[in-house]
């Protein structure tokens, strides 16, 4: 089997690292890098035939600092539902999700774009559904995982990390506030609203 290394511009398709099966895809002019994984330089033309759905993508720990969640929080005035994200250390990326699909990827039509070959062109796509939005894996080879766990779709609620290759979004549901206030508990235990 023919290897290729990184540097070189091997075609459109999937490659995986020969010292530690990670996963890459590319598109026809795109260089192999050097392995996300583990930094290997090695590659070989990933099979079409291999039906494992396994991951072999190790994903990295959300070890930040996510003070900037709360503040997020709490700048955010307008009700709705968000992902957020922090690009770098000082760029924070915060997109509302008002659509009824949206499409997360590596592809220059998707909406939330990573140009990253941990990702796949068509990754992942959040879904407004009449019982809330769900996200869903889109045939990626990484996987998406919600709040540590691979999942084929799942229920987003307010707070759910999403990883997407090594990418960690946050969904954020901001509520729309009514002119009723809550008033404190009623004799019988039950809840008032006033």
């Amino acid at each position: 089997m023919k290897a290729w290394t990184t540097g070189n511009v091997a075609g459109t398709g999937t490659f995986r690292c020969t010292d530690c099966e990670y996963p890459v895809s590319l598109e026809a002019v795109d260089e192999l890098p050097t392995c996300p994984n583990c930094g290997g330089k090695e590659f070989v033309r990933a099979s079409l035939f291999t039906t494992a759905q396994t991951s072999v993508v190790e994903i990295p720990p959300d070890i930040e600092d996510r003070t900037w969640l709360d503040e997020l929080r709490t700048g955010l005035e307008d009700p709705g539902q968000y992902l957020a994200y922090r690009a770098t250390e000082d760029d924070l990326v915060v997109f509302a999700l008002e659509r009824e699909w949206t499409r997360i990827g590596r592809s220059l039509a998707a909406d939330i774009r990573f140009d990253d070959p941990t990702v796949s062109r068509r990754h992942a796509l959040i879904v407004r559904q009449p019982d809330g939005l769900r996200v869903l894996d889109d045939r990626s080879l990484n996987g998406v995982f919600v709040n540590g766990e691979r999942v084929e779709w799942s229920t987003l609620a307010d707070g759910d990390e999403i990883v997407i290759g090594r990418h960690h979004l946050h969904f954020v549901d901001v509520p729309m506030v009514s002119g009723m206030r809550f008033t404190g508990a009623t004799e019988s235990g039950a809840s008032a609203w006033g």
